[in-house]
């Protein structure tokens, strides 16, 4: 299978269940499922889901015979990972799991979507030169992306359709591209 996948790693409690209002309830998935939905409304949009590439786990699956490998797998078929990271994000097993397999393992470039900033500005330092602190405090969050973000290039970007398109059609946030390790934006 052809890395043309954008592997979405986000929070959810545990145990997720899809189908539950209660993972609907959670905010990060809440975001997922928008790209799916500007996805659905708009073919072009260039989000192609990584978790539809393998059937679907249920809630009471084991985490070590049937869920961790599926992950991986849906990972293995990636070219990048879309994370969001927000306030509501929590450090969970899975989602520490897929930053430490997809970036430490495989060399995936992420995207950051930040949800509760909405333009690229909310993310730069008043000089436009860098990010500020919302954002750089956002990843103890996830010690993991904190410690393993240098070793892959990252695209930092705000909830926002047009600049979500933009970076999902930046080549260079895709895996082999030859981009540095390093934090970017868009100014």
């Amino acid at each position: 299978m052809s890395k043309i996948y954008n592997y979405c790693a986000f929070y959810v409690s545990e145990p997720f269940n899809e189908s539950s209002l209660g993972a609907h309830a959670t905010k990060d998935f809440c975001y997922y499922n928008m790209l799916k939905a500007w996805k659905g409304l708009d073919n072009s949009f260039p989000f192609n889901n990584a978790h539809d590439t393998t059937y679907n786990v249920r809630d009471n699956s084991d985490w070590e015979t049937t869920l961790k490998p599926r992950l991986r797998e849906r990972l293995r078929n990636s070219k990048n990972i879309v994370l969001f990271l927000s306030s509501n994000t929590l450090n969970s097993r899975a989602v520490r799991e897929e930053i430490e397999y997809g970036v430490n393992s495989l060399g995936l470039p992420l995207i950051v979507i930040y949800p509760e900033l909405k333009t690229k500005d909310d993310l730069l330092t008043s000089d436009k030169n860098n990010l500020n602190n919302v954002v750089k405090n956002l990843w103890n969050k996830l010690p993991v992306f904190r410690d393993s973000k240098s070793k892959v290039p990252v695209l930092h970007v705000p909830i926002n359709k047009d600049t979500i398109k933009m970076a999902l059609n930046n080549s260079d946030f895709r895996i082999d591209s030859g981009k540095n390790p390093n934090d970017y934006f868009y100014k």
